[in-house]
């Protein structure tokens, strides 16, 4: 269809998060971030007057993870949060559901803080952050995407890419961080991005590590960014392929349909077309 081509920028909703969490890991590398156990009270020492002590506990880590405890500003506060007049404040000032570290409560309102973190530790605004330290060495324009009412912009969500862009941000991880001849991200970051440290309460199957989901398809283990609507890059290690869908952004998933035919044409179509699967 010429609604769509490997050349046309697509909306790749929260797949938005992977490419925050690689840049996490290239601030760590950098030294502009001490590591993931660091307490995020270091750039919010207003932490220290929440009435709710355990805040001061919350990590790089509990971002990366979706552990930070703080109650969800995804789903149906999602309208809520954007329309506040301070995205970060707002997320912060959620209350605790759990304690951190612990229990995964998905939030996009998580990721953001993340994107306010790099912004004061690089200097520069994510986006600028992320076409010097990703963008380029990938031989890639990154688009610019929207900013919150503060001028930070949107952490883990609304990124735009073209087919082929997310495709050589896949192949980035297919390739231990390696690209053009050179390591763009730690390989140990790749690694483990990777690693499972919790499960989803709504999709029990699925794994999250550092802003990467991971599971089994046709006995193959893929660890993949994913985004509303039908957007994913699935990183196929074991078979060296890397696997890109977009979707139009209008699409619901049908909460669990379209989903579940994307996985279908992934396991019965896709998958056995490639030469390592017997």
């Amino acid at each position: 269809a010429p609604k769509y081509s490997a050349t046309r920028l697509a909306n790749i909703k929260s797949a938005s998060k992977s490419l925050i969490s690689t840049l996490v890991g290239i601030a760590i590398e950098r030294k502009l971030i001490a590591g993931v156990r660091e307490p995020i009270v270091r750039w919010f020492p207003e932490l220290r007057q929440d009435p709710d002590r355990r805040k001061q506990a919350i990590t790089i880590e509990d971002l990366l993870t979706m552990r930070s405890g703080l109650s969800s500003t995804s789903g149906d506060q999602y309208g809520r949060w954007v329309r506040s007049r301070n995205w970060v404040r707002y997320a912060l000032d959620r209350p605790l559901v759990s304690d951190p570290g612990t229990t995964m409560e998905y939030s996009t309102g998580t990721s953001h803080i993340l994107s306010a973190i790099l912004t004061r530790v690089a200097r520069k605004s994510t986006h600028e952050f992320a076409s010097d330290v990703l963008a380029k060495p990938l031989g890639i324009s990154l688009a610019g995407w929207p900013r919150d009412p503060q001028g930070i912009y949107f952490g883990g969500n609304e990124m735009l890419m073209t087919p082929r862009q997310m495709l050589a941000f896949g192949e980035l991880y297919l390739n231990g961080g390696r690209a053009r001849g050179r390591q763009v991200v730690p390989a140990e970051w790749v690694d483990t991005s990777c690693v499972p440290r919790t499960r989803s309460r709504w999709d029990g199957d699925r794994e999250y590590g550092y802003g990467w989901w991971s599971q089994d398809f046709a006995g193959h283990r893929a660890c993949f960014a994913w985004g509303f609507g039908g957007q994913y890059i699935f990183v196929f290690r074991d078979l060296d392929v890397v696997i890109v869908i977009t979707s139009a952004a209008s699409m619901s998933e049908d909460r669990r349909g379209y989903r579940r035919q994307l996985f279908d044409l992934l396991e019965m179509h896709v998958l056995p077309g490639t030469p390592d699967i017997p």
